[in-house]
């Protein structure tokens, strides 16, 4: 684990203090760390108010080149802040948007970018003036990326896009969206390539914002491209190069957002630790019984071991060394390690921890879409055996 510098710890220490203004300012949705009750997000609203503080803090620009608005923090500096966030935020939809635009729109053009692309998008999501999106899967095909259906056909210097996408994270707020499409049927991976479409160009359609089990201010909806003109230089990357796109987004998106679970965790694992010390029960704090001891212990060794393990492979990441196996380890880790610190928390807690008004069942809702998005776990676990040679 690196030490981290004053201007790294001072970047830190401001994210919590525009944590403390969130929470301030009535847009702490998700449940008080407190126990008071916070603003239901049982709809899919997104939430407009906070965003206006979000784009305050700059949190949406550190990865990227100081010259378009950017911090220019590296991988594991970003990392730091966004674990802040995480324990800082108790809305858990909102640092979903934040890492969703950051990542799928902002790295993808860091990355893979054109100079015209990059003048013309990046200061937007630095600042959050422009809400960004990925649309990968498809009704039909789900975590199978590479059976999409979504052509996109050269028409002089324009693409025709059509098909559909679904379960598209800030799909119906989203300004631009990165999508893929299959420019070469049956070329596989080198069929894929991903374009920057405007969500106003003629032909595309946000559907309605779906109602989810959690994450509810982080609106999703199926996407809709119905002869989708979009010009040439919208190409990210390339033609026939968006898996190699998608790839690299998809590392950054893993750690990113699940660095912010991190932070849930380390918060959820010191309001238990807290509990477990005040609440009496047989005329003893409940920590003492060793029931509840061995449930914190596991929360801490669970939270520290996605810690290390994240912040490792975000160090590796940066110096370019293959991280693959790495990626799909933490991912794995992490978010299976999420649910058990949730369940875990409602248990202690025990009635108190079923109450909404403690917020606990908001964040294992929460948690348990980390098993799903971004590839669920049983992918996870298809993955590194693969890559293990099996």
């Amino acid at each position: 684990m690196r030490i981290w510098d004053e201007d790294q710890l001072a970047l830190r220490e401001g994210m919590r203090w525009w944590c403390r203004d969130l929470a301030a300012a009535g847009h702490d949705s998700a449940g008080h760390g407190d126990g008071t009750a916070g603003q239901d997000t049982g709809t899919s609203g997104f939430a407009w108010d906070a965003w206006k503080l979000v784009r305050s803090s700059g949190v949406l620009g550190l990865p990227f080149d100081p010259a378009r608005g950017g911090a220019g923090a590296d991988l594991p500096t970003t990392m730091f802040v966004l674990e802040a966030l995480g324990e800082g935020c108790r809305d858990g939809g909102l640092s979903f948007s934040v890492a969703t635009t950051m990542c799928s729109t902002g790295v993808a053009l860091q990355q893979f970018g054109t100079d015209e692309q990059k003048d013309r998008y990046l200061p937007r999501v630095c600042s959050g003036e422009l809400i960004g999106a990925h649309a990968i899967s498809e009704p039909d095909t789900g975590s199978d990326a590479l059976s999409m259906r979504t052509s996109a056909v050269r028409d002089g210097d324009h693409y025709i896009l059509n098909g559909s996408k679904s379960f598209v994270t800030n799909g119906p707020v989203a300004d631009t969206v990165v999508v893929y499409a299959r420019t070469r049927p049956g070329g596989g991976p080198l069929g894929i390539t991903a374009f920057l479409v405007d969500t106003d160009t003629p032909g595309f359609t946000a559907g309605r914002p779906l109602k989810k089990m959690g994450l509810s201010s982080a609106p999703m909806s199926e996407l809709y491209l119905d002869g989708c003109r979009v010009p040439a230089d919208r190409v990210v990357g390339g033609i026939g190069r968006g898996y190699l796109v998608l790839e690299h987004v998809m590392k950054w998106e893993i750690l990113c957002s699940f660095i912010i679970n991190v932070g849930e965790m380390q918060h959820r694992f010191e309001r238990c630790l807290e509990y477990a010390r005040t609440r009496t029960q047989f005329g003893k704090p409940i920590g003492s019984f060793q029931a509840i001891a061995h449930k914190l212990v596991d929360m801490r060794i669970r939270l520290e071991t996605a810690r290390r393990w994240l912040y490792d492979t975000g160090e590796r990441l940066a110096a370019g060394e293959d991280v693959t196996m790495d990626v799909a380890i933490g991912k794995l880790l992490t978010s299976e390690a999420n649910v058990a610190s949730g369940l875990t928390a409602v248990q202690i807690f025990g009635g108190n921890g079923y109450m909404s008004e403690y917020g606990l069942d908001r964040e294992l809702a929460n948690a348990v879409a980390g098993t799903i998005y971004s590839g669920t776990t049983q992918i996870q676990y298809n993955r590194i055996s693969s890559l293990l040679g099996l």
